[in-house]
């Protein structure tokens, strides 16, 4: 069968995670997605270190499954090709600040008139208005604005970030959920829509019941390290061969099936740990008894004690470790892409599954401009004539001879 998003064309103006990750989603699920790059080194994220063949890995996760075309759309020309190419496309994705496509005559009332069809999905910092629309944002400002630094990270220590760029993803994915929902809808009316969405908003998406607990009692949320604010025990407890094990009591059934694998059934009878509750209170003493219990073994006895008693533990993986993981290795989510220049590189698989379109890696980041003649002759029916034409003038620029796309 044919991809779920085969015949759809986007349109990706976006830069650096958010926008680029929402436009690859939408590239595995079978959409033809075009990068627009300016001509030159591309996006500025291509080159930041280390990367393949002047690549960087930093944008290569972002922009697989994508063609590239370059377009100085700062030149009138440029400009009025830009326009021309939307009218062909489902879909366009941007994250600048707002304002920009505005200013480069781009804005959605704009756009709309020239393509009724066409989805926009705008990614920003703090949505397309209210007054702080225009401030700068990247995904820390975001975190430490929505509240998730101050309840993440040791309660001795300083609010921490999430080891990613998590509210980058999340974005994406939102984005690509509303572009999704608005194709969907575009069936029965057969008209599109903009899609807005704000770094600030994905934050604060995050926190769970964070919001509403502060909102309507005295509970104070702080931050807990790696404890679980709603069950206990749960944190992180160092073995005896000094690896870490991540454990997750959750309910009282769990607790029982986790005193006997700690040969400690008397526990479930004392007071202070009978239900979940308690243990929450008491939750100082059961990770006292626990963090004993499992620093007089080996992680590995750890976990397989656990495991068997269908209690949720983990050992605290390396990089290493999930790169050997076979379950990830399985699932296809640890995967080679072949890049142009012929190295193999190891990244992440798609993540959907869906039983009769699969998603799938198709073709490794592009270089810059290497499908530039390619894309205006199928999207616009552009002459030889013409693509040299913008080439000489500097609108386009083409990809450098002798490289060619093998994946």
């Amino acid at each position: 069968m044919k991809e779920a998003l085969a015949g759809i064309r986007v349109l990706d103006l976006s830069r650096f995670v958010s926008g680029p990750y929402c436009a690859m989603l939408l590239g595995d699920m079978g959409a033809e997605v075009v990068k627009i790059e300016r001509p030159g080194p591309g996006e500025v994220a291509r080159g930041i270190e280390p990367g393949v063949d002047g690549q960087s890995y930093y944008s290569f996760v972002v922009n697989r499954n994508k063609e590239s075309l370059t377009l100085d759309y700062r030149k009138p020309a440029g400009r009025e090709l830009l326009l021309e190419l939307i009218t062909e496309a489902d879909v366009l994705v941007e994250n600048f600040r707002p304002g920009v496509m505005e200013a480069m005559g781009c804005g959605w009332d704009t756009l709309k008139k020239i393509n009724p069809r066409l989805v926009m999905a705008r990614i920003s910092g703090f949505g397309q208005d209210g007054p702080l629309a225009n401030k700068q944002c990247f995904d820390s400002v975001a975190q430490a604005m929505s509240g998730l630094m101050d309840i993440t990270g040791d309660p001795h220590g300083p609010p921490t970030l999430t080891g990613t760029t998590i509210i980058d993803y999340t974005s994406g994915m939102y984005a690509a959920m509303g572009v999704l929902a608005a194709l969907n809808a575009r069936h029965a009316s057969g008209v599109g829509q903009l899609v807005d969405v704000s770094l600030l908003d994905s934050a604060t998406s995050l926190l769970l019941s964070a919001l509403p607990e502060r909102a309507h009692t005295s509970t104070a949320i702080t931050r807990r390290g790696n404890r679980d604010r709603f069950c206990a025990p749960s944190n992180t407890f160092k073995t005896a061969d000094q690896r870490w094990v991540l454990i997750n009591c959750a309910d009282d059934p769990m607790f029982e099936r986790m005193a006997r694998a700690m040969q400690q059934p008397e526990l479930m009878q004392d007071p202070r740990f009978v239900t979940r509750a308690e243990r929450v209170r008491q939750r100082e003493a059961i990770e006292a008894l626990t963090s004993a219990w499992v620093a007089a073994l080996p992680a590995s006895e750890v976990v397989g004690l656990l495991e068997r008693a269908s209690v949720p533990c983990a050992l605290v993986a390396t990089l290493d470790e999930v790169l050997d993981n076979e379950q990830l290795r399985h699932r296809g989510q640890i995967t080679e892409v072949t890049h142009q220049s012929g190295e193999k590189v190891t990244m992440q698989g798609v993540t959907i599954h869906l039983s009769d379109t699969p998603l799938r890696v198709r073709s490794a980041i592009p270089y810059v401009g290497e499908h530039s003649d390619q894309v205006l002759s199928s999207w616009l029916g552009c002459s030889p004539q013409r693509l040299q034409t913008l080439a000489d003038e500097g609108v386009i620029s083409q990809l450098t001879p002798g490289r060619k796309n093998v994946c």
